[in-house]
């Protein structure tokens, strides 16, 4: 049976949390937060519940193996089960996949042998199949739900409800680190005598931390949002388990076959004057290092890109331009192409996932020596959150600035990418510049 959108207008809201607060009780709800109106750059929020149907894919154990089918291929083959009767329009979403694909999804795309523990209890991947969502376009400052007339009912009878009550937030211990400072600085040795033999020319490395809380995730997301609003945000929520994710960059963007990669080498925090924050920016402009780790993801992505798209038709128009936010600087590129014609979003997302940005370079060898190096897998940070719409258009973020929740626990990573005139104090350091204020907001009573 094939379902008919229609699209309806409602009040315009600057922020999504005055509606999402009415949903997030629902089954399957999720929310692509663009931080308006605070940050930079976004634009659309996408909001739902109540998915057609839910996946969720999981690797067990250290079972990294390639016997079983391709998970964006199953995935294909739900957003397949959505027939729908799409009306004309701009907005972002007209019903489709919603979720995320963790960073561990990624390990059985390649040969990974999967040496890392499993600490966080994540499913590897988590989409819904959702017939309706509401998307708020901060630019045209307005509303719409996009459903067939019996879900549109629903959903209004669910946003005229009272909202849950915001219940309080805390941690109830400080965020202690998986890695003391001195086994930081060993695994960074070890990184450079790979780069040093020729193994790999950069790489991302990371370290977790993690706290226990109790109390209302909900509460604590919009801590986060306030200290760290941007553009490519998102909260879900099950069980006893979520996703907190505060980040500034897009990983893959697709419209009738146009590709966008926007990703983010290079850091500075902000200025606590404005003469000092210049500087800040100045210095990562002038950087040599940090346009030298821009340009080798650029390149790896150029290559992801250049296996599902029309041969010459990938460009970097945006090669190394600064972009300020709230808490810090970040170097940002742009890399487009086109897809041929039988390729998918899904194919391109498995053509490029995990993200080149949060990996290192060449991918797969800089994916082993994370796997040897980092103690336990990334779970859903380094990953992506997005939706694929049924028309072909898909957007993605990369899932940094992000907490995980699972069994009571919080978890953060602080990561940045290592190539061969890096500073091992100045790559700690930077580890925790980047998510400093994110555990401030979080420690807040």
């Amino acid at each position: 049976m094939t379902l008919t959108l229609q699209i309806t207008s409602l009040p315009y809201q600057e922020s999504p949390l005055g509606y999402f607060a009415a949903l997030r009780d629902r089954p399957g709800a999720v929310l692509l937060d663009s931080g308006r109106p605070a940050s930079p750059g976004g634009r659309y929020d996408i909001l739902s519940s109540d998915p057609v149907s839910l996946l969720a894919l999981d690797v067990p154990g250290a079972d990294l193996t390639r016997d079983r089918p391709a998970p964006f291929d199953i995935q294909q083959a739900l957003l397949d089960r959505l027939p729908c009767d799409v009306p004309d329009s701009d907005l972002p979403f007209l019903g489709g996949l919603i979720g995320y694909w963790s960073y561990d999804l990624g390990c059985r795309q390649e040969p990974i042998a999967g040496r890392a523990r499993r600490v966080v209890g994540l499913p590897s991947s988590r989409v819904g199949l959702y017939d309706w969502a509401l998307i708020q376009d901060h630019h045209e400052r307005a509303s719409w739900l996009v459903a067939t007339p019996e879900r549109r009912s629903q959903v209004l009878a669910h946003l005229a409800r009272a909202p849950l009550p915001l219940a309080e937030f805390q941690l109830t211990a400080p965020f202690t680190g998986e890695l003391s400072r001195d086994e930081y600085l060993a695994r960074f040795d070890a990184v450079q005598r790979y780069i040093r033999d020729g193994d790999c020319y950069q790489i991302n490395l990371s370290q977790r931390f993690s706290a226990p809380f109790q109390g209302d995730l909900w509460n604590a997301y919009q801590r986060l949002r306030l200290a760290t609003p941007t553009p490519f945000a998102g909260f879900l929520a099950w069980d006893d388990k979520a996703i907190l994710s505060l980040s500034p960059e897009r990983f893959l963007h697709c419209r009738d076959g146009k590709v966008e990669a926007r990703p983010i080498k290079g850091t500075r925090p902000r200025g606590l004057t404005p003469e000092q924050d210049q500087q800040l920016a100045d210095a990562l402009m002038t950087s040599t290092k940090d346009r030298a780790e821009n340009v080798m993801i650029v390149d790896l992505l150029r290559n992801d890109l250049g296996r599902v798209c029309r041969p010459g038709s990938v460009r970097v128009p945006q090669l190394c331009a600064l972009e300020s936010y709230a808490n810090v600087h970040h170097l940002v590129s742009v890399v487009t192409g086109e897809l041929r014609q039988e390729q998918r979003p899904l194919d391109l997302l498995a053509a490029a996932f995990p993200g080149g940005s949060i990996t290192g370079a060449p991918k797969v060898r800089a994916m082993q020596i994370i796997d040897e190096l980092e103690p336990s897998r990334r779970s859903a940070y380094c990953g992506s959150l997005g939706y694929v719409d049924v028309r072909g258009r898909m957007d993605t973020s990369i899932a940094i600035r992000t907490a995980v929740a699972d069994r009571g626990r919080l978890h953060l990573w602080g990561g940045g990418g290592l190539v061969a005139d890096s500073r091992a104090e100045d790559e700690y350091d930077e580890t925790l510049d980047k998510i400093r204020h994110l555990m401030s907001a979080l420690a807040e009573n």
